[in-house]
């Protein structure tokens, strides 16, 4: 009987999205962080359940053949890159087969899964990050979460960000130290600063520095202006988030422009968007151009078509489309970024443009009541999915094609399940890495009426096959 602290030896088979190795003793299955498949291991355990026991790796007794060494030297403590240990190569093994599995699993549905399409680079991709800023004995220090925790270990140079990013950080810490500005406080919620988020247009060059507070007065904002844009000539705009709640929310609902515009630009797929804080934009720029042309092409868009985006946040997918059909809809409850979706579609020139702030299953139901049948719906919800009334309802609509872009394979199985008992079946299945060294993986779905030409989507494309 497996107890804690026993140390055990095992041999790990197989990984988890989340990047701990599996492995089995005395027929319970042992989970292991920071593990890879191949590994030889000795094992101290730390957690035993009915089912599943969990471990920490003691001594590695022989190395997997997927294992590397991480560049990060906090990897191991730092909750945010799942397989800094194992080569590019078995971390997409790892998720492609975790895609293929939950259209099995959840879905139920016999589904070939196409062959993974890696980022561009694995390494210096984001354009967005969000640090954590608390006091270690009076000293102001950022990083990143520890897994299942909210004690930060503290990192100036993350491997997937820019390294600019980790300057910028830098200065500021030296201008909250210089100044006296304190921490945020999670235990007593005392405290100003709470993050430290920062955004970059890879396209532009543009860099976006913005300081979540508790209050409306940050002391010394001169000095940090002066600090930031002295260093760092490209940093276009720089602004104070308010979020005075008791909250895990980063952003809170107010904000005060320091300096410059209050949006950075970015140019994706030939178009110009104008970037805030609370935009939604895809974290790879370049891993984000091969997923929108990959559902674009899946799409096999004519220019008579009505395409609905729903969930479109500020239209980027929908917009790199809209000059391929005759009438682009957008739904998105949230209002700014309908105003923001509005602006970008005027900076582009696109008149055949228009969206609609509500709900995505209210704002169908009311166009299906108008008359109106898109040709060809893009579906792009958060992480949780379609809500559960939607798919009936877009089946109402009759559209022949439906392009699912999903950052949860799980879900997006789960919504295809249901789309296929209402007569759309799945016909392609691409999982893109957008999050290189992490756990998620995005996916793009193609689904078609089950009473049209299986075929006829994947071959269209002026006699051309999309692979």
């Amino acid at each position: 009987m497996l107890r804690k602290n026993d140390e055990i030896t095992v041999t790990v088979k197989s990984c988890t999205a989340l990047g701990s190795g599996v492995a089995s003793f005395e027929g319970m299955t042992v989970f292991v962080r920071g593990a890879a498949a191949g590994d030889r291991l000795l094992v101290h355990i730390i957690k035993v359940k009915k089912t599943y026991a969990v471990g920490i790796i003691k001594k590695i007794l022989q190395r997997s053949p997927d294992r590397i060494a991480p560049e990060c030297p906090v990897s191991d403590r730092c909750g945010g890159c799942s397989f800094a240990h194992i080569s590019y190569g078995a971390e997409l093994e790892i998720k492609q087969t975790q895609v293929a599995e939950n259209f099995r699993r959840i879905a139920k549905l016999d589904v070939e899964t196409d062959p993974i399409i890696p980022s561009p680079s694995h390494s210096r991709y984001r354009n967005k990050a969000q640090y954590p800023v608390r006091s270690d004995d009076g000293i102001p220090v950022t990083g990143f979460y520890a897994p299942m925790t909210h004690r930060i270990v503290e990192c100036r140079d993350c491997m997937l960000h820019p390294e600019s990013f980790g300057r910028i950080s830098a200065v500021f810490m030296d201008w909250m130290t210089d100044n006296g500005i304190s921490a945020y406080d999670e235990k007593d919620h005392s405290g100003l600063v709470r993050h430290l988020y920062i955004r970059k247009g890879f396209a532009s060059g543009e860099l976006m520095v913005c300081v979540v507070a508790t209050d409306d007065r940050l002391p010394r904002s001169d000095a940090l202006v002066e600090a930031l844009t002295g260093e760092f000539p490209s940093i276009g705009s720089i602004i104070l988030n308010i979020n005075r709640e008791d909250t895990n929310v980063v952003l809170g609902s107010e904000y005060k422009l320091l300096y410059g515009r209050a949006f950075i630009r970015d140019t994706l797929c030939g178009l110009d968007f104008e970037i805030s804080p609370q935009s939604f934009y895809q974290i790879n720029h370049a891993a984000a151009e091969i997923l929108y042309s990959r559902a674009e092409a899946l799409a096999d868009l004519r220019g008579e078509d009505t395409l609905l985006d729903l969930y479109c946040g500020t239209g980027t997918i929908g917009l790199t489309m809209a000059k391929k059909v005759k009438r682009l809809i957008g739904v998105e409850i949230v209002e700014r970024a309908v105003d923001n979706a509005k602006r970008n579609a005027e900076l582009n020139g696109i008149n055949n443009a228009e969206f609609i702030c509500a709900d995505a299953a209210q704002a169908a139901r009311r166009l299906r009541s108008e008359g109106i049948k898109p040709d060809v719906i893009i579906l792009d919800p958060p992480r949780k999915g379609c809500s559960p009334e939607l798919p009936g309802i877009i089946a109402d609509m009759s559209p022949d094609r439906i392009v699912y872009v999903s950052c949860d394979s799980a879900t997006l199985a789960r919504d295809c399940a249901a789309f296929d008992s209402l007569g759309y079946g799945v016909r392609r299945v691409t999982p893109v890495d957008l999050f290189p060294r992490t756990g998620n993986v995005e996916t793009v779905a193609l689904l078609h009426r089950k009473d049209t030409n299986e075929t006829t989507a994947v071959t269209r494309n002026g006699g051309k096959s999309i692979e």
